[in-house]
């Protein structure tokens, strides 16, 4: 089958890695070209625009940063609704709003085409093992369409509805992230200030009613001191603040929520908006470091 990739960062590279290893030809793009060097090498085609992505793909994945970036590559001068689509299949993997989904897929039916709203979570090892999880928003005909290659991706998914909702789920998902990655911090903090072996703590907590991804994924890199990002600290902002707005809407009020978002942007605040998640440790811990 002929897919198109558009944006091959962290998590991108290792699901195009797949594609490709599971026999599809595979057009790519991406900001910076040579981050599409190694996929290229392994077979993947490199165009020089979203729109050339587009014009020589039957299915088209997207993985961008920011809502602002998938409405470029979707409506900007060299977007993907700049060349014909009828036909195609759009499925967008990055964290966006719900809205900006509903008008894809609103612009995708009107030139023939269709749209899935498909954000994942499970981070880069999620990406690297092919474990994502894909939380979707579409037509069930579409889902079905694209089902296959989901599973080259990733070992859950879903449809959750109509557009939209793959988002929302997302949304929902980050705000249990949000609890968890803020519980993991302040259980190491507590444990090394009460001098407790923090390896046999983690252990000891992964057997009970404390086990959590977060915890499993994330507490071997902080005592590691690998502060690499698995997933940015200014898309974990980003994701919040989508949670909160859309919150909003709906007159909801979530205090933990937004103290997680606090936490984290404080974190930028302090330059740490490219390291990983995990690094929320660095509010306590000195350079993360636990001595």
């Amino acid at each position: 089958m002929e897919l198109g990739f558009i944006g091959t960062g962290v998590m991108g590279q290792s699901m195009v890695g797949h594609l490709l290893a599971a026999g599809h030809q595979v057009a790519v793009y991406n900001r910076t070209k040579s981050k599409t060097d190694g996929l290229v090498e392994k077979g993947a085609q490199w165009f020089d625009t979203p729109t050339e992505v587009a014009a020589n793909s039957e299915i088209i994945f997207t993985m961008v940063g920011y809502p602002r970036d998938v409405e470029e590559v979707y409506y900007g001068d060299k977007g993907i609704f700049q060349t014909d689509i009828a036909g195609k299949v759009l499925v967008d993997f990055t964290t966006s709003t719900p809205d900006l989904a509903e008008r894809i897929y609103q612009t995708a039916v009107e030139k023939g085409a269709a749209s899935i709203d498909a954000p994942v979570s499970g981070g880069d090892l999620g990406a690297q093992n092919a474990t994502l999880t894909i939380m979707a928003g579409g037509d069930q005909s579409t889902y079905d369409r694209v089902l296959p290659l989901f599973k080259i991706m990733g070992k859950s998914y879903q449809l959750q509805g109509g557009p939209g909702k793959g988002q929302h789920t997302k949304m929902a998902n980050q705000i249990m992230i949000a609890g968890t990655m803020t519980g993991l911090t302040e259980m190491l903090v507590y444990a090394q200030a009460a001098n407790l072996d923090l390896p046999q703590v983690i252990q000891t907590l992964s057997g009970g009613g404390a086990n959590n991804w977060s915890m499993t994924n994330y507490s071997p890199r902080i005592l590691k001191e690998d502060y690499s990002p698995g997933f940015f600290v200014k898309h974990f902002i980003k994701d919040l603040g989508i949670a909160l707005d859309e919150a909003a809407k709906m007159n909801l009020d979530l205090p933990s929520t937004k103290l997680a978002k606090s936490l984290y942007d404080q974190l930028a605040d302090k330059g740490f908006e490219n390291d990983g998640t995990q690094a929320l440790i660095k509010l306590w811990w000195q350079d993360g470091k636990k001595s």
